[in-house]
């Protein structure tokens, strides 16, 4: 498969570094500096599952779409954010065929990036892994399993989605097709929100949260409420799914953070419109309480300079 990857931060460089020390055919899309060092010196991944070092022969490198031209898979990982504006040049990218994974957080990028280039691209996808990029060209993964789990969005398994878990299993990268999407990326949003809610509410790593009972509470809570959301949504969830979620939580390692932790503490936009933002909104929406994560969402908002935000609130001067 010719696979590109739109967007090379954490997930895009660790996961398509993967895909390319396995021997595939990987095209990135960057920008910045990350571009200049990929292209001047290669692409480092420090991982706790063994490092890669690509040289830059290894795989291509743009920021510019057109010049890769259509391929057969798409990873796509940029920040939900910039969704919109990246899923609007995707159209270089495509053939009758190509198939475009979403592996963002949140739960509506799938239809945004629909809405650009058609529902018969789209498969949603959900990315478990731990990384950060530690500098331009240099991805630093810390922790959980590093796993992908993805699927057409109607449930069938397709041709594509074998042939792309395929070069997974041949690169080392755990990975599953799975026959309800929308279970695996509500089953990830339920943990996400609590876990990057309150490492960057609290400024402390998970295992200070689950050692903590009051603060462990307060975790438990707010994956109680978006389960809540989700199955009053439709999204057929699993009754042990918070107690699945507490299991996970518990196995992973002490120091671990969350990206919105990182990006709070680096002075970068947040992802928090597309987390908590979201569950609040949508809570009000379907009539479901949402107490925690409308605390948690409301205690960030003053530090997160999210431009989704920035986008669709006008502000106006005080009386």
């Amino acid at each position: 498969m010719k696979i590109a990857i739109y967007g090379s931060g954490a997930v895009g460089g660790y996961f398509g570094a993967r895909l390319a020390s396995g021997g595939s055919d990987v095209q990135f899309v960057a920008r910045g500096d990350n571009l200049a060092a990929m292209r001047e010196r290669g692409l480092d991944v420090e991982s706790v599952f063994g490092d890669v070092q690509l040289e830059p022969a290894a795989y291509g490198v743009t920021d510019d779409p057109a010049s890769i031209g259509p391929s057969d898979m798409v990873l796509f990982t940029v920040k939900s954010y910039d969704t919109d504006a990246a899923a609007a040049s995707l159209a270089p990218l495509l053939h009758a065929r190509t198939a475009v994974i979403s592996l963002q957080n949140g739960i509506d990028n799938e239809e945004r990036i629909a809405a650009q280039i058609g529902t018969e691209h789209v498969l949603g996808g959900a990315a478990f892994l731990f990384a950060h990029r530690a500098g331009p060209g240099h991805i630093r993964h810390t922790g959980g399993p590093a796993r992908i789990v993805f699927g057409e969005m109607d449930g069938q398994r397709s041709d594509r989605a074998e042939a792309f878990l395929a070069e997974c299993e041949r690169a080392g990268i755990a990975a599953d097709i799975t026959p309800d999407v929308h279970v695996a990326l509500w089953s990830k949003f339920v943990f996400l929100c609590a876990q990057a809610g309150l490492t960057a509410a609290t400024r402390e790593p998970i295992g200070v949260i689950r050692e903590t009972p009051e603060t462990a509470a307060l975790f438990r809570r707010v994956m109680e409420e978006i389960a809540a959301l989700g199955r009053a949504e439709g999204v057929a969830l699993p009754e042990d799914l918070v107690a699945r979620q507490l299991e996970f939580a518990a196995s992973l390692e002490f120091h671990g953070r969350s990206s919105m932790y990182d990006d709070m503490v680096a002075g970068r936009p947040m992802e928090l419109e597309a987390l908590l933002g979201e569950v609040v909104r949508r809570g009000l929406r379907a009539g479901v309480a949402t107490p925690v994560s409308e605390i948690l969402y409301g205690v960030l908002l003053p530090t997160a300079h999210d431009p989704a935000r920035e986008r669709s609130v006008t502000r106006t001067p005080a009386q």
